[in-house]
């Protein structure tokens, strides 16, 4: 008989003594019955809750387990302790993020493993996509940090990747993740939140480690027994998490390190076109015409020097080295900034300073450097000069 792959339902409970045993009976006589191809288990974590909640998950289903400590740890490391007895103990291929108290519809676990059979890595319910929603008996005061907020840390973690728009509910509490290649690759020690936060933290892991995510309508409940693990300090403590995130999120500091040296770029293209300025003062009378010859010259040494400070600093995880390719890359890049770095911007600035006077040079400066020529560059330097290699 072939071994059927084994799906995990993680449920973090404190003080739920008077739901966690409906969950369970639930789960068992009518979820798990309609899915044939996964060995579904469940696995309650509880940090030894005062109401007994522990007494009640008694043995009395083969699949059902406890992981029970003397120390209330946040729900951040219930589900790092569950996770690792599933992948351990129980052999979980998937784990499954769930409450006990019915504000995660258990009919919904079917749907999730569905999508993992489908080939999907990470299948997040999500409140806002069509068929999902809000509990109705919110009110406007929870909606709008609930709304607000998870707006707020889904464009500070995910903006402008592709999976800002993919990802509708980042603060979201029932998914499925698999393990092989995932869960099982991550550093669960390290966390930066062990409370609330952890949901955003483990969210970003997965879009690193490049799972293939799947948003499916969540409908949520009001919660009617047990005791909510939301804290009062939550709000903050997942701001504080994301913007951690985000500051060491490598393309965050690579684009902090093209900035820092862009602005270098500008201080030189700003004293190379005053001097250039200046010596073409006696040769060509014209003022938008010297402006924009003074300026070309200018921005030629400024793309010089911040070719050589991004590969040498900015990216020097693909480095280039002294060779064929260097030359090649450095001449690919000057042609392309030709346009973005050279024409355009001299322009601005001769038609500029023709219309509005010399006075104005710095500014049109300001506005073509910054407006077309930053932009324009890091798109060239990311996707052309220091293209990753993809690995096979």
């Amino acid at each position: 008989m072939k071994k059927l792959p084994v799906a995990v339902i993680v449920i973090p409970t404190y003080n739920e003594a008077d739901s966690i045993g409906k969950m369970i009976d639930y789960l068992f006589t009518v979820t798990f019955p309609s899915i044939q191809d996964w060995d579904c288990k469940v696995l309650v974590v509880d940090d030894t809750s005062p109401d007994g909640t522990y007494k009640v998950v008694q043995a009395k289903f083969k699949n059902l387990f406890l992981s029970l400590s003397a120390k209330k740890a946040g729900i951040g490391g219930a589900y790092v302790r569950g996770f690792r007895y599933a992948m351990k103990e129980l052999g979980a291929d998937v784990v499954i993020e769930m409450d006990g108290d019915f504000q995660h519809p258990p009919k919904l676990v079917p749907r999730l493993l569905k999508e993992i059979n489908e080939g999907y890595d990470y299948v997040m319910g999500s409140r806002k996509v069509k068929g999902g929603s809000n509990p109705k008996g919110w009110g406007f005061k929870r909606v709008f940090f609930s709304e607000v907020g998870g707006l707020l840390a889904r464009f500070i973690l995910l903006f402008p990747t592709k999976n800002f728009f993919r990802i509708t509910d980042p603060t979201g509490g029932f998914k499925a993740s698999r393990v092989k290649g995932f869960v099982d690759t991550m550093d669960m020690d390290h966390l930066y939140s062990r409370s609330f936060g952890y949901k955003l933290e483990f969210l970003y892991k997965m879009v690193q480690l490049g799972a293939k995510t799947k948003e499916v309508p969540l409908q949520f409940h009001v919660r009617t027994q047990g005791e909510s693990k939301i804290e009062p300090q939550t709000a903050k403590d997942i701001l504080r998490t994301v913007l951690l995130l985000r500051w060491h999120d490598p393309s965050t500091q690579k684009f902090l390190k093209f900035g820092t040296i862009g602005l270098f770029g500008f201080v030189i293209n700003k004293i190379g076109l005053d001097v250039f300025a200046k010596i073409l003062g006696n040769i060509i009378n014209v003022i938008g015409v010297r402006n924009t010859v003074a300026n070309a010259l200018a921005a030629e040494v400024s793309i010089i020097s911040n070719f050589i400070l991004n590969n040498l600093w900015t990216f020097k995880n693909e480095k280039l080295v002294w060779g064929s390719k260097l030359i090649k890359k450095f001449t690919t890049f000057n042609l392309s900034s030709v346009i973005s770095g050279i024409v355009i911007p001299s322009i601005i600035i001769g038609i500029g300073t023709q219309i509005f006077g010399d006075v104005y040079r710095t500014l049109f400066l300001v506005l073509a450097v910054f407006f077309f020529t930053v932009p324009l560059n890091w798109f060239i330097y990311n996707l052309i000069i220091w293209k990753k290699t993809q690995k096979i």
